[in-house]
């Protein structure tokens, strides 16, 4: 039952990855949530984005229409969840500057974040696209650190991604294959590719 279930899961996202792989402007998220629907169909990682937390005040039940809410609290990063046994945690951005990322995108909380969960053992990063140049960049939480303590700038230049960094490649499935980084990273090699065959 249960080999049953991750084989239409698996069928599932192989469908929709096929319908939407031709669609070339699809956004960050939609690219890495499908790519997460791609590793939970194969059985490699557990990652979710995570919910906003959201405190309702006024909604009409009838028509289904919320017609005021606010932000509980602040959030933390988009993403987490587990690969081999390691926490997995980070912050998805885009921008459409061809040479800088400002650090106003993400919010010092966030940073904060990603430097405690990091502390205490888990894989923390932010994945970075470059819309205009259609590039996207994995840059660890170890890196975006030692950029924030040795250059007082409130953007990082591109060539700090393309120098400290690693770029993310798009492919056909996953989509936005960031466990592959992961894995040359903190791994040493690309074990997750066996699991596919």
């Amino acid at each position: 039952m249960i080999k049953n279930y991750y084989n239409n899961l698996r069928n599932l996202n192989r469908n929709l990855i096929k319908n939407n792989y031709s669609n070339r402007g699809m956004n960050l998220e939609h690219d890495i949530n499908l790519s997460n629907e791609y590793y939970i169909a194969n059985d490699l990682a557990y990652i979710y984005k995570k919910p906003t937390p959201i405190k309702l005040v006024k909604v009409d039940y009838q028509k289904g229409l919320i017609k005021e809410a606010y932000f509980k609290t602040p959030s933390t990063t988009d993403y987490n969840g587990i690969y081999k046994g390691k926490y997995i945690d980070f912050e998805a951005k885009e921008t459409t500057n061809k040479t800088s990322f400002s650090l106003s995108n993400i919010h010092e909380h966030q940073i904060k974040h990603l430097i405690d969960v990091k502390r205490h053992g888990a894989i923390s990063f932010l994945i970075v696209r470059f819309s205009s140049l259609n590039k996207t960049y994995f840059l660890s939480t170890e890196k975006l650190e030692e950029f924030i303590k040795n250059y007082k700038r409130k953007s990082i230049p591109l060539n700090f991604f393309e120098e400290c960094g690693t770029i993310i490649k798009d492919k056909y499935s996953p989509r936005l294959d960031y466990i592959e980084v992961i894995e040359k990273l903190y791994f040493g090699g690309n074990n997750h590719d066996e699991k596919k065959k």
